[in-house]
């Protein structure tokens, strides 16, 4: 109906009263219809503004996450506003959906702002000193029974880049910057706290579990990391062998004299712990002799070659050692030298003095050799078959640089460094293979010297270096091998007052006479296992010469023992040596039980086979009166 003519009849027309009545009764209920269409078209008008604002909302969450430029921001009133500028007038006819479906729509556009306005603020990297500590690696683990390693990331803002992705990358043992063409792994949206999973690939050419996994962003076309980069930490996930540790039935140990393993010697002694070397070279090689083949082993892709012969050699030991129900320590050296160079430090291959050296986590070939032999002995030593290994040391008193694990000088940092790539390779092949297997550090009695120029390194701080660059790379469960010798080497007497030996951790030295130095040490937060506990403590090497006097060293002995069992976190007490060695006492280093030639034996010989029996009083009193003591609590701190 034309408006114009409407009114134009109601104004000509008033002769006839009801008529007029009429027609004014039409324009009310006219009115009212009008107002009714008005109050929904008005209805629908806010329903259609709630849903393209939801619409709106749910299109600048897509482009706030894939195609929003940096740093620009875009707000959703604003994308709202944008889009109800196209918004079509009236549509002919609206349904009436209701209030509460409105409010409904109006909350939930409400709930997506406030999410917006919750998400965490935007850094712009280049304001961070050292971008890669924007955010933390909080774990890096194997998901048991599923073949991939989840790696969690937390961080406080989300960093500013090209694109909204956390990328996942992996580096080599040996890379200190993410390598130049590195290609992603996965990646998922920025937020503070992500997942990201990659396969592991054991056992093949293309495995990552010796890698170490980091978190990168992209950053005018590369990836740059914003994590420390965190290996593995629980390479036991993946273990063949999961059975329990072999808990030793005392803490009395001995370097074992293999020409005495078939006789009843070890019986009659009751040891029940035992020491023996593994110097590489040995085990490697084609075997020469006709009654033993050459062993090949296949890891990774690759094929090594092991002497039959000679791993005949140790099958025999080990098997008879397990046979006696004794725990065992293996100590794994390199003596490669020239043979086999690619497991030698290339800062190592100048020659030296020293019969061991620096293992070699630096070049792809070291790492992928100790892998190798890391995994085969670990496999081969970790039921009854061929015997059991239960305790692995790395090297041999590796802060004693010139004499025991030679490369060449350099700082510290550098020096332990090295050290603990090849230290993390050899535990990651041992534990993904025998999940009971404990993995230990070395260090000998040089705590705190402090010597000027000093060429070697303190046990102490080769001990803390090695502690944090652990805990930065991921944590892992090591343990602390130590060698309290006497100071010097020929004096017996371990309770004789030294100027070295002090009872406090800035001590020169340490030996049995003052070792609550070292437990002590071991139970500070820094220095603690992953679990909290106090790490193993294994004091895998030490003697007691007899040069001065039988007495004198059985006394030394019993003293040392008694120490060890006091303290509950002392895990072993190795003695060097079952039978003295030529060479040493040549020296005046004549540690064993027995003389040369093992035909002859001392006293300490009786000392040591009673200590751990009912019976060890009648074999120690009379160390009481060397000692100058009345009763064994007196030594005791």
């Amino acid at each position: 109906m034309n408006l114009e003519n409407e009114n134009y009849t109601e104004a000509a027309g008033p002769e006839k009263e009801p008529k007029r009545k009429k027609k004014k009764g039409r324009k009310v209920r006219r009115r009212i219809k009008r107002s009714d269409a008005k109050r929904r078209k008005k209805r629908w008008a806010l329903f259609i503004l709630c849903l393209l604002l939801v619409i709106a909302a749910g299109a600048g969450a897509v482009y706030y996450f894939l195609l929003k430029p940096e740093p620009e921001q875009t707000s959703v009133k604003e994308i709202a506003k944008e889009e109800i500028i196209e918004m079509p007038k009236e549509p002919e006819v609206l349904p009436d959906m209701g209030q509460a479906v409105l409010d409904h729509i109006t909350t939930a556009g409400g709930a997506v702002e406030d999410a917006y306005a919750k998400r965490p603020p935007e850094v712009d990297l280049a304001t961070l000193g050292d971008i890669s500590a924007f955010a933390d690696i909080t774990a890096c683990q194997i998901e048991a029974g599923t073949g991939k390693v989840k790696v969690t990331m937390k961080a406080e803002g989300l960093p500013q880049s090209d694109d909204k992705f956390y990328y996942l990358l992996d580096m080599n043992t040996y890379d200190r910057t993410l390598p130049e063409g590195s290609e992603y792994i996965t990646k998922t949206y920025k937020e503070s706290e992500i997942e990201l999973t990659a396969n592991l690939n054991h056992n093949s050419a293309s495995s990552r579990l010796f890698k170490k996994f980091v978190i990168a962003v992209k950053l005018n076309g590369e990836y740059v990391p914003v994590t420390t980069p965190s290996y593995i930490t629980n390479p036991e996930a993946i273990a063949k062998y999961g059975s329990v540790y072999q808990v030793p039935a005392s803490k009395k140990g001995l370097l074992v004299d293999p020409n005495k393993l078939r006789g009843s010697e070890l019986d009659d002694l009751g040891v029940k712990q035992a020491a023996y070397n593994i110097p590489v070279s040995r085990i490697l090689g084609p075997s020469t002799s006709p009654h033993y083949s050459s062993i090949y082993y296949t890891y990774n892709g690759n094929t090594y070659t092991f002497n039959g012969a000679v791993i005949a050699e140790y099958d025999l030991v080990f098997s008879i050692l397990t046979s006696k129900g004794i725990t065992i320590t293996a100590i794994i050296l390199n003596n490669c030298g020239s043979s086999y160079q690619q497991l030698t430090h290339p800062d190592a291959r100048s020659g030296s003095t020293a019969p061991y050296y620096m293992f070699n986590g630096e070049e792809q070939a070291g790492v992928e050799y100790m892998a190798a032999i890391g995994t085969f002995l670990a496999d081969r030593y970790s039921d009854n078959t061929h015997g059991k290994v239960s305790n692995w040391v790395i090297a041999n008193e590796i802060n004693a640089r010139k004499e025991w694990n030679y490369m060449r000088h350099t700082d510290i940092e550098t020096y332990v460094a090295a050290y603990e790539r090849a230290f993390r390779v050899f535990y990651t092949a041992i534990k993904s293979v025998s999940s009971s297997a404990r993995v230990y550090m070395p260090i000998d009695q040089q705590w705190d010297r402090n010597i000027k120029n000093n060429t070697n390194y303190d046990g102490r701080d080769v001990l803390d270096v090695f502690s944090r660059m652990i805990t930065e790379k991921g944590n892992i469960d090591w343990g602390l091998s130590q060698h309290p010798y006497n100071v010097p080497l020929t004096e017996a007497r371990t309770w004789k007052a030294s100027k070295y030996i002090e009872h406090n951790s800035s001590t020169s030295m340490i030996s049995m006479a003052n070792i609550e130095v070292l437990v002590n040490y071991m139970h500070q937060d820094y220095l603690l296992s992953p679990t909290g506990e106090v790490r193993s403590i294994l004091l895998s090497e030490q003697g007691y010469t007899s040069t001065a006097g039988e007495a004198y060293q059985a006394a030394a002995f019993a003293y040392a023992y008694y120490k060890c069992e006091y303290y509950e976190d002392i895990d072993g007490f190795l003695l060097n040596r079952q039978t003295d060695a030529p060479e040493e006492v040549a020296q005046g280093l004549a540690f064993g039980l027995n003389h040369v030639g093992g035909g002859r034996r001392k006293q300490i010989y009786n000392v040591y086979k009673y200590i751990d029996t009912p019976q060890h009083a009648e074999y120690t009193n009379f160390a009481k009166e060397l000692i100058g003591i009345s009763d064994w609590s007196q030594i005791m701190r």
